[in-house]
């Protein structure tokens, strides 16, 4: 009995170890994601004594990173992104793993009188009478930024929305309303949450809705790949569903 209790103690005080050791487990995500990760950080580091560093940038951002050699244990991007990587060998593609998807929000400054959202001409009428509006410079390589400007085209609104933007390089586009430099938003619904002094009005009318989803996989070389399988497996667990809801997003089935 005793020499099995030692046995335990010393296992034990062995994974204590190797947690303290292991290199601090670096994750690169995209910023729609970013809210949902930094709400799970605290728990995973306390459960499994990993220590997470985080980074985040516009999917097109994360990839040329990648590309010019950033390293990383874990990364969070969008399906075809997380392909290409798979295919250039940066990414283990049996380690892909759906985690959420998210839609595209129209904000305003809070306590500023919300615009009706609920079909496609509240949606004109609310860029028609908005004086300034901020969206995601598509240049960035942000998904949202991507998709409105295809779609400010084909519904021919760009030269009237053209003059009025206030477009963003990347980052929480709400924080435009905060300052005034903007009375409208477009972003993604996870990016507009977080800032306080912006009101979320409401998901694009579904006729012109976006989702994005959202996936992680793990390196090949990752430094601290058991630290990425456990981040990995935590995020697409059931027990993630509320956090994913609460920032804006949904469970991909």
């Amino acid at each position: 009995m005793r020499i099995q209790y030692l046995v335990t103690l010393l296992g034990l005080w062995f994974v204590l170890v190797s947690n303290t050791w292991a290199a601090p487990l670096k994750v690169l995500t995209t910023g729609a994601f970013k809210s949902v990760l930094m709400d799970m950080v605290p728990a995973f580091e306390a459960h499994t004594g990993h220590q997470v560093e985080v980074k985040n940038e516009t999917a097109g951002a994360l990839l040329k990173m990648i590309a010019a050699g950033e390293t990383f244990d874990l990364v969070v991007l969008t399906p075809g992104a997380l392909k290409t990587l798979a295919q250039e060998g940066k990414v283990d593609a049996a380690s892909v793993a759906s985690i959420a998807k998210v839609g595209i929000g129209v904000a305003v400054k809070a306590g500023a009188p919300k615009p009706a959202l609920s079909s496609v001409d509240d949606f004109k009428a609310a860029l028609l009478q908005a004086q300034k509006v901020a969206w995601i410079d598509p240049a960035s390589g942000g998904s949202s930024g991507i998709y409105l400007e295809k779609l400010f085209g084909q519904m021919g609104l760009m030269e009237m929305v053209k003059p009025k933007s206030v477009m963003v390089f990347g980052g929480l586009v709400a924080n435009k309303l905060v300052t005034g430099e903007a009375d409208l938003t477009i972003h993604q619904i996870s990016e507009i949450l977080p800032v306080q002094g912006a009101n979320l009005v409401g998901p694009l009318p579904e006729a012109i809705q976006s989702y994005t989803t959202y996936g992680g996989a793990w390196s090949p070389s990752a430094k601290n790949l058991a630290g990425a399988r456990e981040f990995l497996n935590m995020m697409t667990s059931p027990q993630a569903q509320q956090v994913i809801e609460r920032k804006g997003m949904q469970k991909v089935p």
